[in-house]
């Protein structure tokens, strides 16, 4: 099977409730990090890009984007690979109608 990079943004809701003389002081309070945040929500992953890489592509994204294991072997930084199971699709599903996978 291929091997795809895919980049994706996750997005949340932050709220703040904060006491000012104006909505731009409140605003600018947030912009400066100096109110604690009141809750939060996912809104979840938009996918920026996919691309189709080599495995040694994936090997120095991988040691790029996680300086901290450059130290890992081969096999190692690859068994974070995931891999579809087509198998365990539930019959009938068609994963590109359905939303489930991206072929």
């Amino acid at each position: 099977m291929k091997l795809f990079l895919v980049d994706a943004v996750s997005s949340f809701r932050n709220s703040y409730v904060i006491r000012c003389k104006s909505g731009e002081h409140a605003a600018d309070t947030v912009v400066l990090e100096e109110a604690e945040e009141f809750s939060q929500e996912w809104l979840g992953e938009s996918v920026a890009r996919v691309q189709e890489i080599s495995e040694e592509e994936y090997l120095k994204v991988f040691d790029q984007d996680n300086g901290y294991l450059v130290s890992w072997d081969s096999e190692k930084k690859k068994s974070l690979i995931h891999t579809v199971d087509y198998d365990k699709l539930e019959p009938g599903i068609n994963p590109i109608n359905d939303g489930k996978a991206e072929l």
